[in-house]
């Protein structure tokens, strides 16, 4: 299995009200945080991959490549249960591997 399908098998284990950290996904799969924002920015199946939740690891939640970029992305971190204030999410809602 390539790193891209181990990355997004272990990103779909984070619970639907949580978010993870690039460094933390990068660490349960075995690469580097920067191989994960690659494979959360070019994801095809958005729905399906959630890349939404990931994070930076200072808090913020960072980019999104996807249709309406991070306006979108808050949106969505929202719509699953999500606090984000000032472009930042509280440690509660971090997922730790």
């Amino acid at each position: 299995m390539d790193k891209r399908a181990i990355v997004y098998r272990v990103l779909k284990k984070v619970p639907k009200d949580k978010v993870t950290t690039y460094k933390e996904l990068a660490k349960a799969a075995g690469t580097h945080p920067r191989a994960v924002a690659v494979f959360m920015k070019t994801n095809r199946e958005p729905e399906r991959i959630p890349c939404f939740r990931v994070i930076r690891s200072d808090g913020r939640i960072g980019g999104y490549s996807g249709p309406g970029g991070v306006e979108e992305k808050i949106r969505l971190l929202r719509k699953h249960g999500i606090d984000v204030r000032n472009g930042r999410i509280a440690g509660k809602y971090i997922h730790r591997f």
